[in-house]
């Protein structure tokens, strides 16, 4: 019997060598990703923290090799960066094998049409963090105040920058950190889909809704801080979001 072709979805695995777990958990979906899967799409927080492409410790080279490995063997990989490695550049990209996506990018999934993002522009009432994503994603800010600071400075901005964060998520309520309705459905008749595929919430689901009578999904990725989550879309156009137990077998 002929395996179904399928795509494969991932998001916030935050990966981070604190964790091997989720490493681990990773390395074997690659791993597990045979001949019937068409392509994997990461939307953005594969990383914890990318200070640069320069920070190349033996982690992240484990990471980048498992990467090089998976498309020297034809497996196509789309890195859609995030909040947290939106600093990932050219050298990854070329020693990976990635191709890189822009936010709001529109694609053919088999027999329908999707927007893929990784989600925290949606978060419309974030006003503070939305403030600071236009600052941070300043290409020339970030290349003349950040990428040129010794990789020892800019991995103790990072640590700070992460307790903050941790702070901030701690003490904002979370309806301020979901989406808005409105933001999903202007960005979705803005590209003409009715399938939304993100991340960066944590809040993984399957979200139906119509817009302007016509129905309308909107699937939500789920973070690996607990267990593995992964979006199987397959070509008759049947779709599972997986959870994945650390101490199990992958099975897509």
């Amino acid at each position: 019997m002929t395996p179904r072709r399928k795509t494969l979805f991932i998001s916030d695995l935050h990966l981070q060598a604190s964790q091997p777990e989720i490493t681990r958990q990773f390395l074997a979906l690659l791993n597990r990703c045979d001949a019937s899967v068409d392509a994997l799409y990461i939307l953005g927080d594969l990383f914890e923290a990318w200070i640069g492409d320069d920070d190349d410790t033996p982690f992240h080279r484990e990471i980048i090799d498992a990467l090089r490995s998976a498309t020297a063997h034809g497996l196509p990989i789309y890195f859609l960066p995030g909040n947290r490695d939106f600093l990932i550049g050219k050298k990854f990209l070329r020693e990976t094998g990635c191709r890189v996506l822009a936010d709001e990018t529109k694609i053919r999934l088999y027999d329908t049409h999707a927007l893929l993002m990784h989600g925290d522009t949606l978060c419309t009432r974030d006003t503070a963090y939305l403030r600071w994503r236009k600052l941070s994603h300043n290409p020339v800010l970030h290349t003349l105040f950040f990428l040129i600071l010794p990789l020892r400075l800019r991995r103790h901005i990072a640590n700070k920058m992460r307790v903050k964060s941790e702070h901030y998520t701690k003490n904002t309520l979370p309806e301020i950190m979901d989406v808005t309705q409105a933001e999903v459905e202007r960005v979705m008749v803005k590209h003409g889909v009715t399938v939304l595929i993100h991340g960066h919430t944590h809040r993984p689901g399957m979200h139906s809704f119509t817009i302007n009578g016509t129905p309308a999904t909107r699937l939500v990725l789920g973070a690996w801080h607990h267990q593995g989550s992964v979006l199987v879309w397959d070509e008759a156009g049947r779709n599972e979001l997986k959870a994945i137990e650390f101490n199990r077998n992958i099975v897509l």
